[in-house]
């Protein structure tokens, strides 16, 4: 028998409306003293989109253990950066139904809304959760799709190494994540590239070279400057519908993505360094410019 299978547990992850999921989140949830689970929903939720492995909630049931018991002594936001490559890597989905809050709501509510609490928990029972935005919210704020969001728009193909580096900084995934810029795909790792190499280092110095770069242009601009390459949909398409058939993932190594293809090196380069120099001039708060100096 599976071991996650339980009438307070789905075998499958399904869609839960947002309607459904904004009742449901009353003040005794937000202040921890009730935790949900699928029995709550009964007659409420509505079946998987296909019947294919990918929507099996074992593997996700399994990788959220795992957080928790890897960060159980460290803070909790430590462990974005390392759920977000393997929650992408498990929970494989196209971007039109990542978009679909009601996958979220479900894995949020009906799946492990324990994790929710544990994430974002505070206060003296330490499982009170300030936002309902973070069961059910908008797709940077919910405690599952920012994750999932952050690995699919900084990965580099299949390479989820860019992904660790920008969900282990929080201004990222706070600020950066919603800006327009990190759309194109070579301005994201632009940006990433100025942090892996010092360039930029305290959040307010993250915050303020996303917000000039995303001031200097817009998509058209960066795609001018530095053109990006159409990704693989077939690729893409095979990995999503290979879910279930591989190895599976190891706790200890990034897994590897779709490979649909990489950013073209070159032209995150040339953003790279113009990000810097308008970074240069940029005003931080609490650093000094030359004028100053």
């Amino acid at each position: 028998m599976n071991p996650w299978e339980s009438p307070e547990v789905p075998a499958r992850i399904g869609r839960l409306s947002d309607a459904v999921a904004a009742r449901s989140i009353t003040p005794r949830v937000l202040q921890g003293f009730e935790t949900l689970s699928f029995s709550s929903f009964k007659g409420k939720a509505e079946e998987p989109l296909d019947d294919t492995a990918r929507w099996y909630s074992a593997p996700v049931l399994e990788l959220l253990t795992e957080a928790k018991r890897r960060f159980s002594e460290s803070a909790p936001t430590a462990s974005d950066a390392w759920l977000a490559p393997r929650l992408h890597c498990t929970l494989r989905l196209t971007r039109a139904e990542a978009s679909d809050t009601g996958i979220w709501n479900f894995l949020a509510l009906c799946v492990a809304p324990d994790f929710v609490q544990w994430r974002w928990g505070r206060g003296e029972s330490g499982r009170e959760v300030a936002q309902a935005a973070r069961f059910a919210g908008r797709w940077d704020l919910q405690c599952f799709s920012r994750l999932w969001w952050a690995a699919e728009l900084f990965r580099d193909g299949k390479n989820y190494g860019p992904v660790e580096l920008a969900c282990g900084n929080q201004d990222i995934l706070n600020t950066v994540l919603r800006q327009e810029m990190i759309q194109h795909r070579p301005a994201a790792q632009a940006l990433l590239r100025l942090l892996h190499r010092g360039a930029v280092s305290t959040g307010r110095e993250v915050n303020a070279a996303a917000s000039v770069a995303n001031a200097a242009g817009a998509t058209l601009v960066y795609e001018a400057m530095a053109p990006d390459e159409i990704q693989d949909a077939e690729a893409l398409h095979e990995w999503i519908l290979s879910a279930g058939q591989g190895p599976a993932i190891q706790y200890d190594s990034l897994p590897q993505g779709p490979n649909d293809g990489s950013v073209p090196h070159r032209s995150a380069e040339i953003l790279t360094e113009w990000f810097e120099k308008l970074f240069a001039g940029a005003p931080v708060r609490g650093r000094q410019t030359v004028d100053e100096g």
